[in-house]
């Protein structure tokens, strides 16, 4: 039987190193003056006031100044219009390395950070898991940029290697390890009531030893308040689901796991499985390969604000029709596997624990091994370009360069 994929507990590259995440480096210190009972003085001393913001300024700043002189910043890996990535290493052990990404000030949020980067900066100190990059510190530049101190990692991303068919080979058990890990990654997430909302192979990042990291929690968000109305303008088109979609206000975590699942297919198909130019395009490449939705594949999809079909309806594939379009070689337990994260109904989609339990895991081959699992060359590149980008962009025009591997007409 093969091991089991969940992995409880962390580890961190610097943990030996005392490195420790500031949470808030312009937290102020309280102004009031407390009174020999403890009660707080009723008079204000003349500029005791002042004084005590500018000790407090003062403590903060050196608070920030002390992270920031943990680090020595290098070479430049990627810039951008969002943000810079830098090669960098502690300043008392360089050989542990670390990539730091410097987020320029966005002139539309004039008194305050942009929401993407609170997001990220939020999430990334709440999760700790070997599946989640790590972010390791954070400190503010003169110029008021904000600079995020992430974990190295040096082989680029997952997109990387699909995309190069002639140069990077891998087969069942490879895939069955990188699936393995993006899996735990999302548990971990759901588990603490995260949503990261943009999973998708070049957010996939690869440490040194062959660990994949879920990186860019720019889009992420809690879903522990359910009342709470969400937008479905998330996930990058060619891996959103339909009820984003059909936009509803109220998901659970079973939009990231289509996502997987059309991460998965993009694995074994080495292009994206669903790649749409425009959302209405979209939902008619999921009506043709993964069926029209319906009221009896999903109840109630129709009365859905922006239901749309395409003009016929085409029933939902079976067992038989994705081992036909190649992804057999998943085995059965992996096409299983692949068409529970890809229901129509999110209520009936499998959930990232399921996912664990699933067959899938105890089923020859075995997950490759880390240190066997494939590499490819210049992933410090592909680091700096996935790093730099914006949240949740795709390139909008790259749909049309993509080939269509398999004919689904055919095998319908």
């Amino acid at each position: 039987m093969a091991v089991s994929p969940m992995v409880l507990y962390p580890t961190d590259a610097l943990q030996n190193a005392n490195i420790r995440a500031v949470s808030s480096p312009l937290k102020n210190a309280s102004s009031a003056q407390a009174s020999s009972n403890g009660t707080p003085a009723a008079t204000v001393v003349p500029n005791a006031a002042a004084a005590v913001q500018s000790t407090s300024l003062d403590i903060a700043e050196q608070l920030n100044e002390d992270e920031k002189r943990k680090y020595v910043k290098g070479k430049k890996l990627g810039e951008g219009t969002y943000a810079n990535v830098y090669l960098g290493h502690l300043r008392n052990d360089p050989s542990q390395l670390v990539a730091i990404k410097k987020i320029k000030v966005q002139k539309e949020y004039t008194e305050g950070m942009a929401p993407d980067a609170v997001r990220e900066i939020k999430h990334l100190q709440e999760l700790s898991h070997p599946n989640i990059i790590t972010l390791h510190t954070v400190f503010s530049s003169k110029d008021q940029n904000l600079n995020l101190v992430l974990e190295y990692l040096p082989l680029g991303d997952l997109e990387m290697l699909i995309r190069d068919e002639k140069g990077v080979h891998y087969g069942a058990a490879d895939m069955k390890a990188w699936i393995g890990m993006l899996t735990r990654a999302v548990w971990f997430c759901h588990e603490n009531f995260v949503l990261h909302r943009d999973i998708k192979p070049n957010n996939l990042l690869i440490a040194a030893d062959g660990e994949v990291k879920l990186a860019d929690f720019g889009l992420a968000r809690s879903f522990s308040d359910p009342y709470k109305p969400m937008t479905s303008n998330v996930i990058t088109r060619w891996y959103r689901p339909p009820e984003l979609l059909y936009g509803v206000k109220h998901y659970s975590g079973a939009v990231d796991i289509w996502s997987v699942g059309c991460v998965i297919a993009e694995l074994v198909m080495r292009a994206p499985f669903m790649p749409g130019n425009t959302e209405l395009e979209q939902i008619n490449l999921i009506c043709l390969r993964l069926g029209t939705p319906t009221e009896e594949n999903w109840p109630g999809v129709t009365k859905l604000k922006e239901y749309t079909t395409g003009d016929t309806v085409t029933p939902v594939p079976t067992k038989t029709q994705y081992q036909q379009w190649g992804f057999g070689a998943l085995g059965n337990e992996g096409v299983d596997l692949l068409m529970k994260t890809l229901r129509l109904d999110p209520k009936k989609r499998i959930t990232a624990r399921e996912m664990l339990d699933h067959e899938y895991w105890s089923t020859d081959p075995k997950p490759t091994r880390l240190k066997d699992l494939p590499r490819k060359a210049g992933g410090e590149e592909k680091l700096g370009a996935d790093l730099k980008r914006p949240p949740g962009m795709v390139d909008e025009g790259r749909g049309n360069k993509v080939a269509r591997k398999l004919d689904f007409g055919a095998a319908n």
